[in-house]
């Protein structure tokens, strides 16, 4: 993961290409792939889990539409730190729908981390909690997969809930949660951002995502 970082920052620092891709879930009931492929996305990050009790009624039709409209897509885990471990809620997502393999085609998967309407400010744990309880979801995702997960987050989250940790600057590949024209400044120590989430609405539906790099470097993020 860490050769993978290093050769993005580089094909970022050129601030050259960037691949449009977007993010789902069942609130789209339906999507038109083919449409949204034609249009020039090529990858779908698509709801899986929540904690170690919920799976997502879309994921597996939204997932198996997403493959067969030529997308590289993965799957991601809505994080729930003050219902079960990091490492139990590894394992629900990667039992429903969070797998990765090196074939090209699969993201790593992606732990999304905000706020949840009605829940304690950062679920109730510090700041060092807080890190341990993604470290634990983390370490056990690579455990299994061999890769590291994506990290889902905005600067006021992370800074609020994790004191700004550097923690999984190489290690996890960074997903930027931030509405703007341009990604602002990044949370965390990372240097940059893989994938942007630059609007809470995409044509095709979901939210709109785009890849830092060239089609080549979002091909080498699925290959590992």
């Amino acid at each position: 993961m860490k050769s993978f970082l290093v050769t993005a920052l580089a094909l970022a620092g050129t601030a050259q290409a960037t691949v449009q891709g977007f993010d789902i879930s069942h609130y789209q009931s339906s999507v038109n792939f083919a449409a949204a492929y034609s249009a020039g996305a090529r990858f779908v990050i698509i709801k899986a889990t929540e904690g170690t009790t919920y799976t997502d009624p879309s994921f597996s039709s939204h997932y198996t539409g997403a493959t067969n409209a030529g997308f590289i897509r993965g799957g991601y885990h809505f994080a729930h730190p003050d219902s079960s471990t990091g490492a139990a809620q590894a394992d629900y997502f990667l039992a429903h729908g969070g797998g990765w393999s090196g074939d090209g085609i699969t993201l790593p998967g992606m732990l999304d981390l905000e706020s949840v309407s009605g829940s304690a400010t950062c679920f109730g744990l510090s700041t060092t909690a807080m890190v341990a309880w993604i470290k634990s979801f983390s370490d056990r995702y690579h455990t299994k997969t061999g890769r590291y997960p994506m990290l889902y987050t905005n600067p006021s989250w992370w800074t609020t809930c994790t004191g700004n940790s550097n923690a999984f600057v190489s290690t996890n590949p960074l997903v930027l949660a931030r509405y703007a024209s341009v990604p602002g400044t990044i949370p965390g120590g990372w240097p940059y951002q893989t994938i942007w989430q630059n609007s809470d609405s995409y044509t095709y539906g979901g939210d709109s995502d785009i890849f830092n790099g060239a089609m080549a470097g979002l091909t080498n993020l699925a290959t590992g």
